[in-house]
């Protein structure tokens, strides 16, 4: 149930909305303008409601940006864009078993994650190097490396800008899924997220299922150690005493693990994975298996399969292809790449082919995981 909060009762400056260049402002690169405001200070939200509303009716045509590492924009956007800058990070509060973590929606998320290790809260090492902000993780239920948000999330503090209210959204209420939520359903538009809070457990177990963990040279020589002497499941206080690796190390490896496989958008445009993992039928697994022995499978609690996206497209033919100035990457093929000077209508050229392509070879569909800003 939607648990409606108290925002501060502070007197707001109005925000202004001018047009931007938002090339800088997605990680793609691809060059857009449109109406922008930037979002410092929560006591501007409620009036901008009232602005919303007084132009809008009943469907604010606003889309909230965060770091604009998940999106593909077109040239000439015809929503107005909210760029979210508010910063803050605070222990919320304490329990016998969690530590309950709070940060503002402009946060980084890599920033928020290194905090937290800083700090002793030891439980999102696995998400480490994610680009983005903290406002958007829930969004996307950001995932990597064995574990979601969903497996810390405490709760959302967000507005409704439809009714002008504030809420807070425990995690039932986000109603996660694979890389979706309650914000990118229906009247998704109409959610600002500004403060995330996450649950991290005073009890921590390493989370080392995944398999580029597990086959870590560092990491996969400490487990070993770890297995000679017993206990794999010490909790973070003591982590540092044990063979076994620490949160920290973990962190390392899958900073060094993201680094060497995927691009530095700072360097390489992308939006990081263009396509989501594809969710099928075990039946279907199976038989595609029969067809393919290397196809990774991985079976899910729904009793579905999922499938490596990345595996697919580059048995597709397409990794390291380019098609005019945009490609798939020649390391990780789940990445699509903008070479230089790449257009909205390039990139949906590329995502249609390889769509295609996929589809004639394995019968499977894929799903692109960036959002658009049209």
């Amino acid at each position: 149930m939607l648990t409606p909060s108290h925002p501060p009762q502070v007197i707001a400056v109005p925000l202004t909305f001018v047009e931007q260049d938002l090339q800088p402002c997605n990680t793609l690169g691809l060059s857009a303008r449109a109406l922008t405001a930037i979002l410092d200070d929560e006591a501007d939200i409620p009036d901008l409601h009232r602005a919303l509303a007084a132009t809008d009716g009943a469907e604010p045509s606003l889309f909230v940006l965060g770091g604009g590492s998940n999106v593909v924009m077109d040239a000439r956007p015809r929503h107005r864009v909210l760029r979210v800058a508010l910063q803050g990070v605070r222990l919320w509060r304490e329990t016998a078993t969690h530590w309950i973590v709070e940060a503002a929606a402009g946060e980084s998320w890599h920033g928020f994650v290194s905090h937290c290790l800083a700090h002793g809260w030891p439980g999102l090492e696995n998400l480490a190097l994610i680009p983005g902000t903290v406002g958007a993780a829930p969004v996307q239920n950001i995932g990597a490396y064995g574990v979601e948000l969903a497996d810390r999330l405490h709760s959302v503090v967000a507005w409704n800008l439809q009714v002008g209210r504030q809420y807070e959204l425990s995690l039932q209420d986000c109603q996660f899924a694979y890389r979706d939520s309650l914000f990118k359903r229906a009247n998704a538009g109409c959610w600002l997220i500004v403060r995330v809070r996450v649950a991290l457990p005073k009890q921590w177990v390493p989370r080392l299922e995944y398999p580029d963990l597990q086959q870590h040279p560092f990491l996969s020589t400490r487990q070993n150690m770890r297995a000679d002497v017993g206990d794999a499941t010490q909790p973070s206080a003591s982590a540092e005493s044990c063979p076994g690796p620490t949160p920290i190390q973990i962190f390392e490896a899958v900073c060094e693990i993201r680094r060497r496989k995927l691009p530095d958008p700072a360097v390489l445009g992308n939006a990081g994975s263009f396509f989501k993992n594809p969710l099928i039928p075990v039946a279907q697994a199976q038989s595609l298996q029969l067809r393919f022995p290397d196809l990774r499978v991985y079976p899910q609690s729904d009793g579905r399969a999922k499938l490596a996206a990345g595996w697919l497209i580059e048995h597709a033919g397409w990794k390291g292809k380019r098609l005019g100035p945009v490609g798939m990457h020649e390391r990780q093929a789940l990445v699509l790449v903008n070479h230089g000077g790449a257009t909205t209508e390039d990139v949906l050229a590329l995502a249609g082919a390889v769509r295609r392509d996929v589809q004639a070879r394995f019968g499977v569909e894929l799903e692109q995981e960036p959002v658009w800003l049209d």
